[in-house]
Protein backbone atom coordinates (compact mmCIF):
# COMPACT_ATOMS: atom_id res chain seq x y z
CA UNK A 1 0.00 0.00 0.00
CA UNK A 2 0.81 3.47 -0.85
CA UNK A 3 0.40 6.87 0.01
CA UNK A 4 -1.58 8.75 -2.65
CA UNK A 5 0.07 12.04 -2.20
CA UNK A 6 3.34 11.08 -1.95
CA UNK A 7 3.69 7.24 -3.41
CA UNK A 8 5.41 6.81 -0.37
CA UNK A 9 5.35 3.07 1.46
CA UNK A 10 2.82 2.88 4.08
CA UNK A 11 4.81 3.91 7.08
CA UNK A 12 2.45 2.01 9.44
CA UNK A 13 2.09 -0.90 7.34
CA UNK A 14 6.21 -1.16 6.77
CA UNK A 15 7.05 -1.04 10.47
CA UNK A 16 4.96 -3.53 11.31
CA UNK A 17 6.90 -6.47 9.12
CA UNK A 18 9.72 -6.73 11.72
CA UNK A 19 7.42 -6.94 14.43
CA UNK A 20 5.38 -9.62 12.52
CA UNK A 21 8.56 -11.48 12.18
CA UNK A 22 9.59 -11.05 15.74
CA UNK A 23 6.31 -12.37 16.83
CA UNK A 24 6.08 -15.39 14.49
CA UNK A 25 9.52 -16.27 15.97
CA UNK A 26 8.72 -15.90 18.94
CA UNK A 27 5.59 -17.75 18.60
CA UNK A 28 8.34 -20.81 17.03
CA UNK A 29 10.23 -20.79 19.64
CA UNK A 30 7.64 -21.22 22.32
CA UNK A 31 6.32 -24.12 20.45
CA UNK A 32 9.36 -25.85 20.43
CA UNK A 33 9.95 -24.73 24.31
CA UNK A 34 6.32 -26.11 25.09
CA UNK A 35 6.65 -29.51 23.07
CA UNK A 36 10.49 -30.49 24.94
CA UNK A 37 8.94 -29.98 28.07
CA UNK A 38 5.69 -32.37 26.93
CA UNK A 39 8.58 -34.77 26.12
CA UNK A 40 10.26 -34.32 28.81
CA UNK A 41 7.32 -34.89 31.33
CA UNK A 42 6.53 -37.99 29.15
CA UNK A 43 10.07 -39.28 29.75
CA UNK A 44 9.33 -38.71 33.60
CA UNK A 45 5.77 -40.07 33.75
CA UNK A 46 6.88 -43.41 32.46
CA UNK A 47 10.13 -43.44 35.25
CA UNK A 48 7.92 -41.98 37.97
CA UNK A 49 8.29 -44.57 40.44
CA UNK A 50 12.31 -44.61 40.36
CA UNK A 51 12.58 -40.82 40.52
CA UNK A 52 9.48 -41.01 43.55
CA UNK A 53 12.38 -43.93 45.39
CA UNK A 54 15.27 -41.49 44.97
CA UNK A 55 12.94 -38.60 46.74
CA UNK A 56 12.18 -40.75 49.55
CA UNK A 57 15.95 -41.08 50.02
CA UNK A 58 16.45 -38.92 53.07
CA UNK A 59 13.26 -39.91 54.45
CA UNK A 60 14.37 -43.62 54.51
CA UNK A 61 17.62 -43.22 55.74
CA UNK A 62 16.63 -40.62 58.27
CA UNK A 63 13.61 -42.91 59.57
CA UNK A 64 16.43 -46.20 59.75
CA UNK A 65 18.63 -44.29 61.79
CA UNK A 66 15.88 -44.03 64.15
CA UNK A 67 15.64 -48.20 63.84
CA UNK A 68 12.48 -47.94 61.54
CA UNK A 69 13.06 -50.11 58.56
CA UNK A 70 9.14 -49.62 56.99
CA UNK A 71 9.51 -46.05 55.82
CA UNK A 72 6.45 -46.90 53.42
CA UNK A 73 4.25 -43.87 52.43
CA UNK A 74 0.09 -43.91 52.08
CA UNK A 75 -2.06 -43.02 49.62
CA UNK A 76 -5.01 -40.76 51.36
CA UNK A 77 -7.18 -40.52 48.44
CA UNK A 78 -8.07 -42.51 45.57
CA UNK A 79 -6.07 -40.26 43.12
CA UNK A 80 -3.54 -39.21 45.14
CA UNK A 81 -1.10 -41.91 43.39
CA UNK A 82 -1.80 -40.08 40.16
CA UNK A 83 -1.24 -36.96 40.92
CA UNK A 84 2.01 -37.80 42.64
CA UNK A 85 3.11 -39.12 39.44
CA UNK A 86 1.51 -36.08 37.28
CA UNK A 87 3.67 -33.61 40.15
CA UNK A 88 6.89 -35.68 39.41
CA UNK A 89 6.04 -35.66 35.67
CA UNK A 90 6.34 -31.83 35.71
CA UNK A 91 9.39 -31.48 37.70
CA UNK A 92 11.26 -34.14 35.91
CA UNK A 93 9.97 -32.30 32.06
CA UNK A 94 11.06 -29.01 33.08
CA UNK A 95 14.39 -29.88 34.69
CA UNK A 96 15.18 -32.26 31.35
CA UNK A 97 13.77 -29.41 29.25
CA UNK A 98 15.33 -26.42 30.79
CA UNK A 99 18.94 -26.31 28.72
CA UNK A 100 16.87 -26.77 25.66
CA UNK A 101 14.24 -23.89 26.76
CA UNK A 102 17.50 -21.52 28.01
CA UNK A 103 18.96 -22.47 24.22
CA UNK A 104 15.61 -21.39 22.79
CA UNK A 105 15.73 -18.35 25.03
CA UNK A 106 18.95 -17.21 24.26
CA UNK A 107 18.59 -17.30 20.32
CA UNK A 108 15.76 -15.06 20.24
CA UNK A 109 17.45 -12.99 22.28
CA UNK A 110 21.07 -12.95 20.90
CA UNK A 111 19.95 -11.23 17.65
CA UNK A 112 19.20 -7.93 19.77
CA UNK A 113 22.21 -7.81 21.08
CA UNK A 114 25.31 -6.25 20.08
CA UNK A 115 28.69 -8.42 20.63
CA UNK A 116 29.58 -7.27 23.90
CA UNK A 117 26.52 -7.49 25.55
CA UNK A 118 26.42 -11.48 23.88
CA UNK A 119 29.36 -11.81 25.72
CA UNK A 120 28.40 -10.05 29.09
CA UNK A 121 25.02 -11.73 28.69
CA UNK A 122 25.93 -15.61 28.42
CA UNK A 123 27.95 -16.32 31.52
CA UNK A 124 24.86 -15.28 33.55
CA UNK A 125 22.69 -17.70 31.42
CA UNK A 126 24.74 -20.33 31.85
CA UNK A 127 25.81 -19.39 35.74
CA UNK A 128 21.66 -19.27 36.18
CA UNK A 129 20.78 -22.95 36.13
CA UNK A 130 24.18 -24.03 37.75
CA UNK A 131 23.54 -22.19 40.77
CA UNK A 132 19.33 -23.37 41.11
CA UNK A 133 21.14 -27.08 40.81
CA UNK A 134 23.17 -26.49 43.16
CA UNK A 135 21.03 -24.95 45.75
CA UNK A 136 18.79 -28.09 44.77
CA UNK A 137 21.69 -30.26 45.73
CA UNK A 138 22.35 -28.65 48.74
CA UNK A 139 18.09 -28.58 50.04
CA UNK A 140 18.18 -32.42 49.35
CA UNK A 141 21.44 -33.74 50.62
CA UNK A 142 21.86 -31.27 53.57
CA UNK A 143 18.64 -29.36 54.69
CA UNK A 144 16.00 -32.05 53.98
CA UNK A 145 18.11 -34.61 56.16
CA UNK A 146 18.05 -32.26 58.79
CA UNK A 147 14.29 -31.67 58.79
CA UNK A 148 13.23 -34.85 58.40
CA UNK A 149 15.22 -36.32 61.09
CA UNK A 150 13.63 -33.31 63.42
CA UNK A 151 10.22 -33.74 62.52
CA UNK A 152 10.85 -37.77 62.97
CA UNK A 153 11.66 -36.75 66.69
CA UNK A 154 8.41 -36.07 67.76
CA UNK A 155 7.38 -39.61 67.36
CA UNK A 156 6.95 -42.16 70.60
CA UNK A 157 6.59 -45.21 71.26
CA UNK A 158 3.24 -46.53 73.02
CA UNK A 159 2.86 -48.57 76.28
CA UNK A 160 -0.02 -51.03 76.98
CA UNK A 161 -2.05 -50.66 80.30
CA UNK A 162 -0.47 -53.85 82.76
CA UNK A 163 0.53 -54.83 86.07
CA UNK A 164 3.93 -53.37 85.70
CA UNK A 165 2.40 -50.08 83.81
CA UNK A 166 0.12 -48.21 85.77
CA UNK A 167 -0.75 -45.35 82.74
CA UNK A 168 -0.65 -46.27 78.91
CA UNK A 169 0.74 -44.19 76.70
CA UNK A 170 -0.25 -43.99 73.44
CA UNK A 171 1.84 -44.32 70.45
CA UNK A 172 2.48 -41.51 67.74
CA UNK A 173 3.91 -42.93 64.55
CA UNK A 174 4.63 -41.74 61.43
CA UNK A 175 2.31 -42.43 58.45
CA UNK A 176 2.87 -40.26 55.79
CA UNK A 177 1.16 -38.87 52.40
CA UNK A 178 2.78 -39.56 49.97
CA UNK A 179 1.50 -36.28 48.47
CA UNK A 180 2.17 -33.96 50.83
CA UNK A 181 6.02 -35.32 51.34
CA UNK A 182 6.55 -35.02 47.61
CA UNK A 183 5.56 -31.78 48.25
CA UNK A 184 7.28 -30.53 51.30
CA UNK A 185 10.30 -31.99 49.53
CA UNK A 186 9.76 -30.01 46.12
CA UNK A 187 9.29 -26.94 48.12
CA UNK A 188 12.58 -27.44 49.67
CA UNK A 189 14.55 -27.82 46.31
CA UNK A 190 12.63 -24.77 44.71
CA UNK A 191 13.08 -22.67 47.78
CA UNK A 192 17.07 -23.24 47.75
CA UNK A 193 17.57 -23.38 44.00
CA UNK A 194 15.76 -19.45 44.02
CA UNK A 195 17.99 -18.38 46.69
CA UNK A 196 20.83 -19.74 44.86
CA UNK A 197 20.06 -17.73 42.08
CA UNK A 198 21.20 -14.30 44.63
CA UNK A 199 24.55 -13.84 43.41
CA UNK A 200 23.76 -13.81 39.60
CA UNK A 201 20.66 -11.72 40.10
CA UNK A 202 22.94 -9.02 42.15
CA UNK A 203 25.57 -9.74 39.33
CA UNK A 204 23.79 -8.87 36.35
CA UNK A 205 22.27 -6.22 38.11
CA UNK A 206 25.60 -4.92 38.89
CA UNK A 207 26.99 -5.08 35.28
CA UNK A 208 24.08 -3.12 34.32
CA UNK A 209 24.47 -0.46 36.37
CA UNK A 210 21.48 -0.77 38.61
CA UNK A 211 23.23 -1.63 41.76
CA UNK A 212 26.91 -1.04 43.41
CA UNK A 213 28.82 -2.96 45.47
CA UNK A 214 28.84 0.33 48.44
CA UNK A 215 25.03 0.29 48.02
CA UNK A 216 24.60 -3.40 49.07
CA UNK A 217 27.01 -3.00 51.99
CA UNK A 218 25.27 0.00 53.25
CA UNK A 219 21.66 -2.07 52.86
CA UNK A 220 23.65 -5.14 54.54
CA UNK A 221 21.78 -4.80 57.80
CA UNK A 222 18.37 -4.67 56.09
CA UNK A 223 19.65 -7.45 54.09
CA UNK A 224 20.17 -9.53 57.07
CA UNK A 225 16.49 -9.30 58.46
CA UNK A 226 15.07 -10.07 55.14
CA UNK A 227 17.35 -13.45 55.21
CA UNK A 228 16.20 -13.87 58.55
CA UNK A 229 12.66 -13.79 57.53
CA UNK A 230 13.14 -15.92 54.40
CA UNK A 231 14.64 -18.44 56.56
CA UNK A 232 11.94 -19.00 58.60
CA UNK A 233 9.43 -19.04 56.15
CA UNK A 234 10.95 -21.77 53.94
CA UNK A 235 12.30 -23.83 56.56
CA UNK A 236 10.65 -25.82 59.38
CA UNK A 237 10.79 -24.62 62.71
CA UNK A 238 13.81 -26.30 63.37
CA UNK A 239 17.03 -23.87 64.69
CA UNK A 240 19.69 -25.75 63.25
CA UNK A 241 17.87 -25.93 59.64
CA UNK A 242 17.32 -22.00 59.94
CA UNK A 243 20.71 -20.89 60.84
CA UNK A 244 21.98 -23.24 57.95
CA UNK A 245 19.64 -21.78 55.40
CA UNK A 246 20.95 -18.12 56.83
CA UNK A 247 24.42 -18.81 56.89
CA UNK A 248 24.47 -20.25 53.53
CA UNK A 249 21.98 -16.79 51.93
CA UNK A 250 24.31 -14.89 53.96
CA UNK A 251 27.21 -16.09 52.48
CA UNK A 252 25.71 -15.89 48.61
CA UNK A 253 24.66 -12.14 49.43
CA UNK A 254 28.45 -10.95 51.00
CA UNK A 255 29.98 -13.22 47.49
CA UNK A 256 27.08 -10.85 45.32
CA UNK A 257 29.01 -7.69 47.24
CA UNK A 258 32.69 -9.03 46.31
CA UNK A 259 31.33 -9.83 42.70
CA UNK A 260 29.60 -6.35 41.61
CA UNK A 261 32.88 -4.67 43.16
CA UNK A 262 35.20 -6.56 40.98
CA UNK A 263 32.87 -5.27 37.77
CA UNK A 264 32.76 -2.05 38.89
CA UNK A 265 36.82 -2.22 39.63
CA UNK A 266 37.31 -3.39 36.07
CA UNK A 267 35.01 -0.64 34.25
CA UNK A 268 37.05 1.84 36.20
CA UNK A 269 40.11 0.34 34.90
CA UNK A 270 39.05 0.43 31.31
CA UNK A 271 37.74 4.15 31.51
CA UNK A 272 40.63 5.15 33.06
CA UNK A 273 43.27 3.89 30.14
CA UNK A 274 40.80 5.10 27.70
CA UNK A 275 40.51 8.92 29.49
CA UNK A 276 36.87 8.29 30.28
CA UNK A 277 36.81 7.79 33.95
CA UNK A 278 35.91 10.88 36.53
CA UNK A 279 35.56 11.07 39.72
CA UNK A 280 32.06 12.40 40.57
CA UNK A 281 28.78 13.05 39.00
CA UNK A 282 29.12 16.71 37.58
CA UNK A 283 32.23 15.78 35.83
CA UNK A 284 30.66 12.51 34.39
CA UNK A 285 27.92 14.52 33.17
CA UNK A 286 29.95 17.00 32.00
CA UNK A 287 31.76 14.83 29.79
CA UNK A 288 28.71 13.14 28.81
CA UNK A 289 27.27 16.10 27.17
CA UNK A 290 30.44 16.57 25.39
CA UNK A 291 31.36 13.08 24.18
CA UNK A 292 27.66 11.04 24.11
CA UNK A 293 28.57 8.13 21.77
CA UNK A 294 31.74 7.15 23.21
CA UNK A 295 29.66 7.48 26.87
CA UNK A 296 27.17 5.20 25.39
CA UNK A 297 29.53 2.30 23.94
CA UNK A 298 30.92 2.09 27.93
Amino acid sequence: MTDQATGAPDEVESSSAPLIEHLTELRTRLIHSVVAFIIGMVICFTIWNPIFNFLTHPLCSAMAERGQDDCGLILIKLQEGFFVAISISLLGGLVLSFPYIAFQMWRFVAPGLYKNEQGAFLPFLIASPFMFFLGASFAFYVVTPLAFDFFLGFQQAGTVLSDEVDNATAGIAFQGSAQEYLSLTIKFIVAFGLCFQLPVLLTLLGKAGLVSAQGLGSVRKYAVVAILVLAALVTPPDVITQVILFVVVYGLYEISIFLVGRIEKKREAKLRAEGLWVEDEDEFDEELNQHPEEMDDK
